[in-house]
């Protein structure tokens, strides 16, 4: 009923339904379920009655899990991926089929799936679930709960190396979010002004900043130790005076007393770690549109990534190293980046010469 209500106020307010029901759905529901795992002795519920959505759903993740790891050998954030997506499609299957058994699943099931998933998701990350789904049904023949391997029917859309340039900050937008967020000296204020930085100077991943844990800071050497979420490597990287200066003061004055070792803690009790980086999306938006920056493209944290990306490439950093910061496993990953540097690019353009008699530039 309280979601029918804030549905219904919502489209009363903007004149359209949300352009994502999921996203939206769990920014109403993200504090209500903060709220009962204060007052529930365990939520969510451990034993869910049904079919694969409940019990029988959870036991097939959690072998997906194991496979992925021990057969597919993948980084824990990939198989937290993976398993999420495999997770909801197993809770839509049982609703649409009425708890049928995965051997019943033909591919109009998984067509479905995908078109019901599409509407909310540009051409990349359509690329990307079709991927996911891929994953899992390869798993599913695999494990002998299909007799066709569903993986071969699934289309994917077709994506061309750089065909796309990746958005990023100016020096100016990036100048401007961090002087405002100093200004801000409260407890949220220091603890974003610390992301923002550890974003602005290593160019780190979301994921990276909220995995942070106090031991991964060795303030004697001026050190910090970054674990990297895509590759699972780990980089050891100066601790810059300003990026020092303003943990402490988050730590000293902004982080809630708790146990947990993660660095950055949320602000509203119980005092936990992030879940994952994209929890850092809409502080970090929230902080652009404070100061007008409304840039094309990506919003968020990977922004400030890009931007790092671009300025290293103007001070003539060399690629390797770039890449060495940035956590790339290879040269290709950070090449993307060279798209960017439009004004250096324009120094090595050559004339066409039948507008260079037109006079045209």
């Amino acid at each position: 009923m309280y979601l029918k209500r804030e549905l219904l106020q919502f489209s009363m307010r903007h004149g359209h339904a949300p352009v994502s029901i999921e996203h939206w759905r769990g920014s109403h529901t993200a504090g209500l379920h903060q709220f009962l795992r204060c007052v529930v002795a365990q939520w969510p519920p451990t034993a869910i009655a049904g079919g694969s959505s409940g019990a029988t759903g959870k036991a097939i993740c959690a072998e997906y899990a194991q496979w992925l790891r021990e057969r597919r050998c993948l980084v824990a954030e990939t198989i937290s991926e993976r398993t999420a997506e495999a997770g909801r499609f197993l809770s839509w299957y049982d609703e649409r089929n009425k708890a049928s058994p995965l051997s019943a699943m033909a591919i109009a099931d998984v067509d479905a799936y995908l078109q019901s998933r599409a509407p909310s998701l540009r051409r990349v990350s359509r690329k990307g679930l079709a991927q996911r789904m891929r994953c899992f049904l390869r798993f599913v023949h695999a494990s002998g709960r299909t007799e066709r391997d569903l993986a071969l029917c699934v289309m994917a859309p077709t994506l061309y190396a750089y065909e796309s340039i990746p958005s990023a900050l100016t020096p100016d937008h990036v100048s401007a979010v961090l002087q405002t967020a100093r200004d801000d000296q409260s407890p949220k204020g220091l603890r974003d002004y610390a992301i923002l930085l550890l974003l602005a100077t290593y160019g780190m991943r979301a994921g990276e900043i909220t995995r942070l844990q106090l031991n991964d800071i060795d303030w004697r050497t001026d050190r910090i130790f970054v674990c990297h979420t895509k590759t699972g490597s780990r980089s050891i990287l100066p601790l810059m005076p300003a990026v020092g200066e303003a943990v402490l003061a988050y730590l000293r004055r902004g982080r809630p007393s708790t146990n947990v070792r993660e660095i950055f803690i949320r602000m509203r009790a119980p005092y936990l770690g992030f879940e994952s980086g994209s929890s850092l999306y809409t502080s970090t938006r929230r902080r652009l549109d404070a100061v007008g920056v409304q840039p094309d493209g990506k919003r968020g944290p990977h922004a400030f990534r890009h931007a790092r990306a671009v300025s290293l490439l103007r001070d003539g950093t060399p690629m390797k190293i770039i890449g060495d910061v940035l956590g790339h496993r290879s040269a290709s990953s950070t090449s993307v980046y060279l798209k960017l540097a439009i004004e250096d690019l324009r120094d090595v353009a050559l004339e066409i010469p039948g507008l260079a008699q037109q006079g045209q530039p």
